[in-house]
C-alpha cells in the first residue's frame, strides 16, 4: 500500500507516500513535520511565485505563520485569506472574496493556492483554485482527522447553497496533499470523533486492511488512533479512497460507494441549517439508520446494523437523532446523488461490502421507516 519516499526527497524523514493515478496524478505525503516543509514540497510540483494560504479562524492562528515561513523560504510571496470557521462560511460569497484576494495579489495561472484546514477549507479553496483563471494549482494541507482520511483526497471541491450541501462544485485534483499527523494533537475531542465517522464509513464499504487486519476490527478493539497505530489507520482510509477514485474519478459508478451514510447525513445537516450537528455525526446517523432499514428489507446480513450501532456508540458517535427521518428526508430530494425521480442509496451487504441501489424518491421514506418493500 504505502511506501517510504526516497531519502533524497525527504532528507531521511519517515514519511509515507501514496500516489493517486488520476488524469493528473499527485502524491499524498503522510508523516510528521510536514507543515514546516510545505514550501519545499510545494515547490517540487509548482513553479509559481505567489501562494495564497486559505485558512479559517481556528486553524490560521495555530499554523498559518509556520506554513507561510516555509513557503517564503522556498521563494514564494505569500498572502493569507482567513475566514470564519464553520460550514456556514462555505458559500459562494466567501469564494468571491477569495477571488478578490487573488486579483489584488496579481495571481496568475502559474501560482498556487494552499488549503490549510479541514474539509470546509479544502472544498472551498479547491473550488476557488479550479475556477480562478479556469484553473490553478492547489496544495491540500488537511489539519482535521476528517480531512486527512477523506475530504482532502479525490478532487471534489465545492460550496453549499441554501438549497443544499455541495450542490455547486467541480472535480479539481490537488497537485499534492500534505498530511501532518502532528495537527491531530491540537484537535478537540469532538473533531476527532467527527473524523471517526468517516473512518467507520471506510471500514464498512470495503475490505479495508490495516497491517493485514480489518479496519472495522481495529476500531472495535479501540486502538485505531493510538499513537503507534494512527498512521496505518489514516493510510488505510486514504488507500481505499485512492483505489476507488482511480477507477472512477468523476463518480460515474463505484465512487458512489463513498457516499455511504451521506444522503441522510447531508439531509440532517440541512435540516439543522449546518449548525446543530457536525458532518461526521450526521454521517454516523445516516449509516446507522440506513443499515437498519436495509437489514429490515432483507438486503443486509442479519446482525450488521447492531454491530455497526455498537461500534458507533463505543466511539461516541450517534446512531439516531432527536429529529425523525420524516423531518429531514425532504432535503434528500435535492441531494446531488438524485437521478431523475430516483436517488442512489449506498447499502451494505455486510461489513466490508457495499452496493448502490436506486430508489424512487416517492418510496424513500417508506423504505427508511420500514414501511416499504425492497426496490426491484
Amino acid at each position: 500500500m504505502s511506501q517510504t519516499i526516497s531519502k533524497s526527497l525527504m532528507g531521511g524523514e519517515d514519511v509515507s507516500v501514496l500516489t493517486v493515478h488520476t488524469a493528473r496524478p499527485y502524491d499524498i505525503l503522510v508523516g510528521t513535520g510536514l507543515l514546516d516543509r510545505a514550501g519545499e514540497f510545494s515547490r517540487q510540483v509548482n513553479g509559481g511565485s505567489r501562494a495564497l494560504i486559505v485558512t479559517d479562524s481556528h486553524v490560521g492562528p495555530l499554523y498559518a505563520r509556520r506554513v507561510a515561513r516555509s513557503l517564503e523560504a522556498a521563494g514564494y510571496r505569500t498572502g493569507e485569506f482567513p475566514f470564519p470557521a464553520g460550514e456556514r462560511s462555505k458559500r459562494l460569497a466567501t469564494v468571491e472574496d477569495i477571488y478578490a484576494a487573488l486579483a489584488a495579489g496579481g495571481f496568475t495561472r502559474a501560482d498556487l493556492i494552499v488549503a490549510l484546514g479541514g474539509g470546509v477549507t479544502g472544498d472551498m479553496a479547491g473550488y476557488a483554485a479550479a475556477t480562478w483563471l479556469r484553473g490553478i494549482d492547489f496544495v491540500q494541507i488537511p489539519t482535521s482527522l476528517l480531512a486527512q482520511v477523506d475530504s482532502s483526497v479525490g478532487g471534489k471541491t465545492g460550496v453549499d447553497i441554501p438549497q443544499g450541501k455541495n450542490l455547486v462544485g467541480v472535480f479539481w485534483q490537488p497537485v499534492r496533499v500534505l498530511v501532518d499527523m502532528e495537527t491531530l494533537d491540537t484537535l478537540p475531542v469532538e473533531f476527532i470523533r467527527d473524523g471517526l465517522g468517516e473512518i467507520v464509513k471506510y471500514a464498512c464499504i470495503a475490505p479495508c486492511l490495516c497491517e493485514g487486519e480489518p479496519l472495522f476490527g481495529r476500531l472495535e478493539r479501540g486502538d485505531a488512533l493510538a499513537p503507534e497505530k494512527r498512521r496505518e489507520t489514516i493510510l488505510a482510509c486514504i488507500d481505499c479512497k485512492r483505489g476507488i477514485v482511480e477507477r472512477d474519478e468523476r463518480e460515474a459508478g463505484e465512487r458512489k460507494l463513498l457516499n455511504f451514510g451521506h444522503t441522510l447525513g447531508h439531509a440532517l445537516e440541512k435540516y439543522y441549517d449546518y449548525t446543530g450537528v457536525t458532518h461526521g455525526c450526521a454521517v454516523a446517523v445516516g449509516m446507522a439508520v440506513l443499515t437498519a432499514a436495509s437489514e429490515r428489507a432483507g438486503l443486509t446480513a442479519p446482525g450488521t446494523a447492531a454491530r455497526l450501532a455498537a461500534l458507533l456508540g463505543r466511539l461516541g458517535l450517534p446512531c439516531a437523532d432527536a429529529a425523525s427521518p420524516s423531518d429531514y428526508l425532504a432535503a434528500a430530494a435535492l441531494d446531488k446523488k438524485r437521478a431523475g425521480d430516483g436517488i442512489d442509496l449506498v447499502l451494505l451487504r455486510e461489513i466490508g461490502s457495499a452496493f448502490v441501489r436506486r430508489y424512487p424518491l416517492a418510496e424513500l421514506e417508506g423504505f427508511v421507516l420500514g414501511e416499504g418493500n425492497a426496490a426491484e
